[in-house]
């Protein structure tokens, strides 16, 4: 006759077994990976993940998952565009340049200066340049 307390232990050494069959599968399954990396870079990601209670490990095993589910790479590698130089313009073009902002403005196509100084800090790394021209301009 099986007892409150009996169905607990067997609930719970099945329990045990399921998730000891999980860990062996884990651990029988697992490889080795080496890789270098800039110092200072591990170290920043590293503060990040701490603060996320995510492991470089983990963080790695995600990543190689997520190329998996994405067949490829989970975020785009692309060579940032130039900005526009005015020196290398021609006439033509400058003018064009010019033109494209009048339109975008007409259209209300319009940005404030903390947008576009964010804009240019994330898209060219450019923090020191905006910071000095946005000081110059006050």
């Amino acid at each position: 006759m099986l007892t409150n307390y009996n169905c607990i232990a067997i609930v719970y050494t099945k329990m045990y077994n399921i998730f000891r069959k999980k860990v062996d599968n884990m651990a029988s399954k697992t490889a080795n990976l080496y890789i270098r990396i800039e110092p200072d870079v591990k170290e920043k990601a590293e503060i990040i993940l701490s603060k996320l209670g995510i492991s470089s490990s983990n963080a790695i095993n995600m990543f190689y998952n997520q190329i998996i589910l994405q067949n490829g790479l989970p975020f785009d590698v692309k060579i940032p565009n130039e900005p526009l130089c005015v020196d290398k313009l021609s006439k033509e073009e400058f003018e064009e340049e010019i033109n494209k902002g009048i339109r975008d403005m007409n259209e209300g196509n319009v940005k404030s200066s903390k947008e576009v100084f964010d804009s240019i800090k994330k898209d060219y790394n450019l923090w020191y340049i905006a910071y000095t021209f946005l000081f110059k301009l006050n």
